[in-house]
């Protein structure tokens, strides 16, 4: 039976290259969840559409001096003042944006849908992202050229989580950042491939064992490649009473 939203998800996206959406999000599951059972839907507005100059420039030099061109105001704001925002978030894709992480992800996956702007050039004038309460979002300490490979990551990342889309949801539980660490390695047929084995607690059908391990390399890889997050794990957990690492014994 197809599951069908009774209110989709809108994605919206303003932004000077249209033809980058769908990108990822058209293919598999995510593209499926959209082109045919309606779970949400995604929706671009070309910002050159609302330029005043017959070339369609939406850009002028920075106040100051400076290399670059940057966005102007007024057309991003008559861009956005076309569409229905019926109170999504509104949000900005910049290098100078607080970081994307799954905790915003999840918090945004239960709205109504999001408008999402993607700047470009030297990036855009401040006074409408004050003006019209856009909130400046980072994929990563990064600059990329534009924001419109920021805004399929974070439209996926918020899709993905949205009921019927993936299917199981038990599948979620455990990926990385769900409880404040990274997610155990993963391991499949064959069993043995370039004299490298899977793991034999994995084999052994004691589910007690393979989870402990399971808890252990997550651990383990938090400590290892992500040490800001393996600190406030730690203090999440003092509350609860005293931390003991999975791999320790009473």
């Amino acid at each position: 039976m197809r599951i069908r939203a009774a209110m989709p998800f809108v994605a919206t996206v303003l932004t000077m290259f249209p033809d980058a959406f769908p990108g990822p999000l058209g293919v598999s599951l995510i593209g499926t969840a959209w082109r045919e059972a309606d779970l949400w839907r995604l929706e671009t507005v070309d910002i050159r559409a609302f330029s005043k100059d017959k070339r369609g420039f939406l850009d002028d030099t920075p106040a100051g001096g400076g290399p670059g061109q940057v966005m102007r105001a007024d057309v991003i704001a008559s861009a956005l003042d076309s569409i229905e925002a019926a109170g999504r978030p509104l949000l900005c894709m910049s290098a100078r944006g607080r970081p994307l992480t799954q905790a915003r992800v999840k918090a945004w996956s239960k709205t109504s849908g999001l408008i999402v702007l993607c700047g470009r050039f030297e990036g855009v004038d401040q006074r409408v992202i004050d003006a019209r309460g856009f909130e400046e979002v980072a994929v990563g300490d990064a600059v990329l050229a534009g924001g419109e490979a920021a805004a399929l990551v974070l439209i996926e990342a918020c899709v993905r989580l949205l009921p019927g889309v993936l299917g199981e949801r038990a599948s979620l539980a455990e990926e990385s950042f769900e409880d404040g660490l990274l997610e155990h390695p993963q391991f499949t047929r064959p069993r043995s491939f370039e004299d490298r084995e899977i793991p034999e607690v994995l084999l052994s059908g004691h589910h007690a064992e393979v989870a402990k391990w399971r808890r252990g390399q997550r651990e383990a890889a938090t400590r290892e490649r992500r040490p800001d997050l393996w600190a406030a794990h730690l203090a999440n957990q003092q509350p609860k009473g005293r931390y003991k690492p999975s791999n320790q014994e009473d």
